[in-house]
């Protein structure tokens, strides 16, 4: 696996919402990213920067206004199911059995149900969901739920996933177990990994490279590479190069805090 071949790209990507009335609203503006394979990268940045809105031009679902989206070279701007996309919620479907919406993905892409299930049980069980398959998703405890969404994003079968704060409705500790878990699915699938998260911690703790937005319009303010080693266990969070890196980030985010409220200010004063 050449680790440094950019998997996925971000040409010069912007995205302008047109209200009525005329008004407009720049949400994203000259995104240029680059994802190595099989790299592990975050993207942080403060609250409403258009995180979301990124994530959904990647995944096909929204048109940027101006750039492109490549995956190994080829332009897939608004292309669906391209890559795996798995948001906070985990929207598994009440009226199926955890096995079944597991298996949601591979049926989508045409798999029979039977070999899909075959397929799934085996990682179930070698997953810790085994004794889960028959049971709905309400008897299950949060974290169980978000094992089952993960699994269910991972069998997909794309390349790339992408994992938007998959885990910021769990309490700590549950947290905590639900980011050694993805960790460990992410070395035994070899998938490239683009998460978004509110938690600094959590993104330096999990990335190979962390990316930390501006404030509305979004851009990419730095990159901030984390040359910890793996696999990482917990204590490497008291690491001093893991609290360097931990700092730089909070740094960057508290400046664009401070200037977002130096601009709303402004407008409130010129109101």
């Amino acid at each position: 696996m050449q680790l440094d071949h950019p998997k996925l790209e971000l040409k010069a990507v912007s995205q302008v919402f047109r209200a009525r009335g005329g008004a407009s609203v720049t949400a994203l503006e000259a995104i240029d990213l680059a994802v190595p394979e099989g790299r592990f990268v975050s993207i942080i940045g403060p609250s409403g920067c258009g995180k979301s809105t990124l994530f959904n031009i990647i995944a096909g679902l929204q048109r940027p206004t101006a750039g492109e989206v490549r995956l190994d070279g080829a332009v897939i701007t608004q292309m669906i199911g391209l890559v795996g996309y798995m948001l906070q919620k985990d929207l598994l479907l009440p009226w199926r059995t955890v096995l079944d919406n597991v298996i949601l993905g591979m049926e989508l892409n045409g798999v029979p149900k039977a070999q899909a299930r075959e397929r799934a049980r085996s990682y179930m069980r070698h997953y810790g969901l085994g004794e889960f398959d028959r049971h709905y998703p309400a008897a299950l405890s949060g974290g169980m739920r978000q094992r089952a969404a993960l699994l269910r994003t991972l069998l997909y079968d794309t390349e790339v996933v992408l994992l938007d704060e998959p885990f910021g409705a769990l309490d700590a500790q549950t947290r905590a177990h639900m980011q050694a878990w993805l960790l460990q699915l992410w070395a035994d699938f070899g998938k490239t990994v683009i998460f978004v998260t509110h938690d600094v911690e959590e993104a330096v703790y999990l990335s190979d490279r962390i990316h930390v937005m501006t404030a509305r319009p979004g851009r990419i303010k730095a990159t901030l590479e984390v040359p910890i080693g793996r696999p990482r266990e917990r204590h490497v969070v008291t690491d001093p190069v893991f609290l360097e890196i931990k700092s730089a980030c909070l740094d960057l985010l508290t400046e664009e805090f401070r200037e977002e409220a130096v601009m709303d200010r402004g407008d409130v004063q010129n109101a």
